[in-house]
């Protein structure tokens, strides 16, 4: 059955402290030597013999600590607690101390070349900021948490790939969720790597995604599905600006009394405006000294 570690605080000694009484014990035995060898008998020398060796044990006990950074100690295989605080510190010599840093750290994943959700092959990667949080779980719920962390932020990218279309499109409900819709996205890969980072006590900072497009094979055929897409939108945009000005221009025409327009010559001039304001080039003015019925 698997055994989950969670951490738990150590309080440590003040090295400068237990290092100021190990150098004094040391330097107490020597001078007590050289000034009365034989003072106390045999008690007094074994006594004097001792001190040397308690203030080695003590000074073998003394680690340092950076800012943002722990030490796990552990006492034949079973864990004794994290140590967070900073500078010199103490503790008991038979514990067996193992610094890992707190600090934020970058994972530049591979750029992964998956399917999306209509099965179209992309090319994602992603940023992570992440930390460890919890020094016990990342030591010994998984063997390596480095490793762990890369293995574990490739599968949620090719997961997260898969759950999200590439672009908006006609097949999609509207206001889904897309790998190009930005924060929502970038909002999923963080829930889905922390859900994924929580058995090794490692806490997500931030996740971004930092490359993202077409896979080669099908980029020229979806960079011109784009093109055809952003054209039809301009059109109907076009067409619809284009008729509300015609629309205006005949009701000023008719409220105005500036001209009487039959059937047939409102349908000349709707024809003819629509020409001029929804064609791509520049129209060339034809004066027309007849009318539609000669």
């Amino acid at each position: 059955m698997r055994h989950n570690t969670t951490e738990r605080e150590l309080r440590s000694v003040d090295g400068y402290l237990a290092a100021a009484l190990g150098i004094l014990l040391i330097v107490g035995a020597v001078i007590s030597f050289i000034l009365a060898p034989g003072a106390g008998g045999v008690v007094g020398i074994v006594l004097r013999a001792l001190m040397p060796l308690a203030g080695v044990f003590i000074l073998v006990g003394l680690y340092m600590l950076q800012p943002n950074e722990a030490a796990i100690l552990t006492l034949f295989g079973r864990y004794v607690g994290s140590d967070r605080s900073e500078g010199l510190r103490w503790a008991n010599p038979f514990y067996v101390k193992r610094k890992m840093s707190l600090r934020a750290r970058n994972l530049n994943a591979p750029t992964l070349k998956v399917n999306d959700k209509r099965g179209n092959p992309v090319e994602i990667s992603a940023v992570v900021v992440w930390r460890v949080d919890d020094t016990a779980q990342a030591v010994f719920n998984v063997d390596d948490y480095d490793n762990y962390v890369r293995v574990q932020a490739e599968a949620a990218l090719r997961h997260l790939a898969t759950q999200f279309a590439y672009d908006e499109g006609e097949d999609l409900a509207p206001g889904e969720t897309t790998l190009r819709s930005g924060q929502a996205a970038v909002l999923a890969l963080k829930s889905e790597l922390q859900e994924r980072f929580d058995d090794a006590g490692v806490v997500v900072e931030d996740a971004k995604l930092s490359h993202l497009a077409y896979a080669p094979e099908i980029a020229q055929v979806m960079l011109r599905r784009q093109q055809a897409e952003a054209i039809i939108s301009a059109r109907s945009k076009i067409v619809q600006g284009a008729v509300s000005m015609v629309e205006a221009a005949l009701k000023g025409l008719s409220e105005r009394e500036i001209v009487v327009l039959d059937d047939e010559r409102k349908a000349a001039m709707v024809s003819n405006l629509l020409v001029v304001l929804c064609s791509d080039k520049d129209t060339q003015p034809i004066v027309n000294t007849g009318t539609l019925y000669s």
